[in-house]
């Protein structure tokens, strides 16, 4: 969620498709694939985007502030009439259809930030490319 909300427009590649995070909760860097639907949403958001904010996921009200999701969270939480589900748990559920659409525990540590997998990770790192078809695979199957 911090990562989200936090996010500036320095930091979003469209071309390229990727998202750069820095300084993230595991001390790293990483660049994550943008594609698909977020990917059309950041390049809509782009089109009418505030001069007086780099933050992407701006307050209405205070735009060097990220905007308040308590609440709409909630709401879509009670629609969706899902139980105790909190916006962490959409990391598990990306790694769920990630997985459940053929990627390998590597790319899946790859492409969440996990700092799994050591050792493998030391010998065989994956490419932007590589984990870029991993989302769009997983993307155009949710999404299409």
């Amino acid at each position: 969620q911090g990562e989200i909300l936090g996010l500036t427009w320095p930091k979003v590649d469209l071309p390229r498709g990727i998202i750069i995070l820095e300084d993230t909760k595991n001390g790293e860097n990483r660049a994550v694939p943008l594609v698909g639907h977020a990917k059309e949403v950041l390049h809509e958001l782009g089109k009418v985007r505030r001069i007086d904010t780099d933050l992407i996921f701006h307050s209405s009200t205070k735009p060097t502030a990220p905007v308040a999701i308590r609440r709409p969270w909630a709401q879509a939480v009670l629609a969706a009439e899902l139980q105790d589900f909190k916006f962490h748990d959409l990391r598990h559920t990306a790694a769920s259809y990630l997985a459940m659409n053929g990627a390998s525990q590597i790319e899946i540590a790859e492409i969440l930030g996990h700092k799994t997998l050591e050792m493998v990770k030391r010998y065989a790192h994956l490419s932007e490319a590589h984990t870029r078809n991993i989302v769009e695979r997983m993307s155009s199957e949710i999404f299409n």
